[in-house]
């Protein structure tokens, strides 16, 4: 009788030429304070980081530090890159920018309008919501743009880096728009991700593979000012 053969639970690897990209969102940016001027970087609200977001980036420094990094990637709004300073600090490794991955703009929304009218409630909010359109706010970017544009900043990224796994630092609606592409799930299926957490995807030739979203837990238990 010959000896039969032992099936085991297939267990997942990354497969050969990918690129495992630890998606990050920045950390808490400072606040807007109505009535004042909003710095700007090509019409993008650009804040730098505030107190708790120098916090939550020493933490994801901390959780990051002991796994193998080959490189880190940042967008060019400031709060990703001071997000990335730990990090880079204690790795030695210079942040890279991809414009194209930097957040949706806003149109007439940017300038700190956005977090007012949504702390208001504004009733467009409602349609956009519904919609899953950000191009419902006067002047925003549409949903093909913003997903032609970060399409074309994770294929940059995997492009530089097969068999490498890298940090690129960005923002929660292009983290949502990543997911949504990957997945095909509704655009605001996964907004919301929080400051500071990872999301890892595998980027294998034309297929994108999600492992995880909105990892948090190195931030459990911090205490926040």
């Amino acid at each position: 009788m010959s000896e039969r053969r032992i099936f085991r639970q297939s267990r997942y690897a990354v497969p050969p030429g990918s690129t495992e990209i630890l998606l990050v969102r920045h950390g808490e940016s400072e606040a807007y304070v109505e009535g004042e001027d909003v710095v700007k970087l090509d019409g993008h609200d650009d804040p730098p980081l505030a107190p708790a977001g120098q916090i939550q980036a020493e933490h994801l420094a901390q959780r990051l530090v002991g796994e193998r990094i080959d490189a880190i990637w940042v967008t060019n709004l400031r709060r990703t890159a001071e997000t990335a300073a730990p990090l880079a600090a204690r790795t030695g490794l210079r942040p890279t920018v991809v414009a194209e991955l930097r957040e949706v703009h806003m149109g007439e929304w940017e300038g700190g309008t956005f977090r007012q009218r949504l702390a208001d409630g504004d009733p467009l909010l409602e349609q956009m919501r519904a919609e899953e359109r950000w191009d419902v706010i006067p002047g925003a970017e549409s949903k093909e743009g913003f997903c032609a544009r970060v399409t074309a900043g994770i294929e940059h990224i995997a492009a530089a880096h097969p068999d490498q796994r890298v940090v690129a630092v960005t923002h929660a609606g292009t983290i949502a728009t990543i997911v949504s592409i990957a997945t095909g799930a509704r655009p605001f299926a996964f907004l919301g991700a929080n400051n500071a957490s990872i999301t890892e995807l595998v980027v294998s030739g034309d297929e994108w593979h999600v492992r995880s979203f909105n990892d948090a837990g190195h931030l459990r238990g911090v205490v926040l000012p």
